[in-house]
C-alpha cells in the first residue's frame, strides 16, 4: 500500500479537521492545480490523515510518504523518493515527529524547498493538541500583527527583553541582515514552520542572561518539555553561549553539548519576536511554544539563505521564556507577554 493509499484509508479524530483545512486553504492556500507533496511518520499519521483529507477534498494532485515505509530511524538521509517527488511539487508537508540526529535530513528536504521556492509547511512535532490551539488561530489577525512587529524589527538597531524569571538580553543589528516574517501564510520567499507567528532574523549580537522557564527546541524538547518548574538558565557574551545552569544536569549537559557541536553551534543564529496570539502559554512542545508573544532565540544555523548570514552551523536549537517585556529601540511594544497594540507601528503607512 502506498503511502497516499494509507493516509486515506487510515480513520482520524474529526476534531483535527479544522486545524488541517487551515493549514491547506488559509496557510499555505493550495490550488486544485498545484502539486502536494505530503509527508509523514507513524507518529504523526492521524494528523497526516486529515491533511491528506482536505487535500482530496480540494481535488489537488498530492503523493504521501509514510517515513518508516522507506528507511529505517532515525535517518541518515531524507529517502530519495520524497526528495525526487518534490522536484515536481509546488507546495510541501513536513508532519513528523523529531528524532535525535535527524536534522541533517530536515535540512536536506528544505534545500530543496529553497532551490525551487515550493511553499512548505514545517510541522516537526505536530501534535493533537497543536491541532486544536495554534493550528486554530485567526491567521489574519496573525499576520496583521506580525507585519506591525516586522516593520519595527526591521528598521530596529536595538531590542532589550526582560521577564519575571530573571532574564535580561539586549540584542543589536545590521542593516545587512535581513528581517522575516512568518506568520502562518506561507509563500514561496521562506518556507514556515506551522502554526505559523514570529518575526525573526541574524542578531549582529546578542548580550545578556536568558533564564529559559518555557523550553528548549530539536529532540531535547520532547525529552524535557515544559521546564517552568526547573528553568536553564543561560549567559551570552558577544552572540556565544558562556554558561548553561540548571537543576537539571542532565538538560544541562545534554545542551551544553548540543551547542557545541561544531565551530558555530554555540552562536546566536537566530533572534525572534513571537507574535501568534491565539498561543496563551507553553506546552511543552517547541513547534507551537516559539509562537507565543515574546522572545526566543537560537544557537546554531542562522537560516542565512534568507537572513544574508554567512556562516554557518549544522545545528539549531530554539530557547523559549514566558512573560516578557520587549522594547524596540526603546519604545516598549510588550508587557508580560501581551502586545501593547497601541504602541505598535502600523501595518501599512
Amino acid at each position: 500500500m502506498t503511502g497516499r493509499e494509507q493516509l486515506l484509508a487510515l480513520a482520524f479524530d474529526p476534531d483535527l479537521a479544522p486545524g488541517a483545512r487551515n493549514a491547506v486553504a488559509a496557510c499555505l492556500r493550495v490550488q486544485p492545480e498545484e502539486k502536494v507533496t505530503l509527508i509523514t511518520d507513524l507518529a504523526c499519521r492521524e494528523i497526516a490523515a486529515a491533511l491528506a483529507r482536505e487535500l482530496e477534498t480540494l481535488g489537488a494532485p498530492w503523493h504521501g510518504f509514510v517515513l518508516e515505509d522507506l528507511a529505517p530511524r532515525p535517518l541518515t538521509d531524507m529517502p530519495r523518493a520524497v526528495l525526487d517527488d518534490m522536484e515536481t511539487s509546488q507546495v510541501s508537508i513536513f508532519a513528523v515527529r523529531a528524532q535525535a540526529s535527524e536534522l541533517r535530513t530536515r535540512m536536506q528536504m528544505t534545500d530543496v524547498v529553497n532551490r525551487r521556492r515550493m511553499r512548505h509547511a514545517h510541522m516537526v512535532n505536530i501534535e493533537h493538541r497543536i491541532m486544536l490551539e495554534g493550528m486554530r488561530a485567526d491567521y489574519a489577525e496573525v499576520d496583521r500583527i506580525s507585519t506591525q512587529v516586522w516593520r519595527m524589527a526591521s528598521a530596529a538597531r536595538e531590542i532589550r527583553a526582560t521577564n519575571p524569571a530573571g532574564t535580561e538580553l539586549v540584542a543589536t543589528f545590521s542593516p545587512k541582515l535581513k528581517w522575516l516574517k512568518t506568520s502562518g501564510i506561507i509563500s514561496p520567499n521562506k518556507w514556515g514552520n506551522l502554526p505559523g507567528g514570529e518575526t525573526f532574523t541574524t542578531p549582529e549580537r546578542v548580550d545578556g542572561t536568558f533564564v529559559i522557564d518555557g523550553v528548549v527546541g530539536d529532540y531535547l524538547c520532547e525529552k524535557y518539555g515544559d521546564l517552568g518548574a526547573e528553568p536553564l538558565t543561560i549567559r551570552v557574551e558577544d552572540s556565544r553561549l558562556k554558561e548553561a545552569r540548571s537543576a537539571n544536569r542532565q538538560l544541562e549537559r545534554e545542551f551544553w553539548d548540543y551547542c557545541h557541536t561544531d565551530e558555530f553551534s554555540d552562536r546566536v543564529g537566530e533572534f525572534a519576536i513571537g507574535t501568534n496570539i491565539g498561543v496563551r502559554d507553553v506546552i511543552g512542545n517547541i513547534l507551537q511554544d516559539e509562537k507565543i508573544p515574546g522572545i526566543h532565540i537560537a544557537f546554531g544555523n542562522p537560516y542565512g539563505a534568507h537572513t544574508g548570514a554567512d556562516w554557518y552551523s549544522a545545528t539549531h536549537i530554539d530557547v523559549v521564556g514566558r512573560k516578557f517585556d520587549i522594547w524596540i529601540d526603546g519604545r516598549r511594544i510588550m508587557r508580560g507577554g501581551e502586545f501593547l497594540l497601541d504602541t505598535l507601528l502600523p501595518a501599512e503607512v
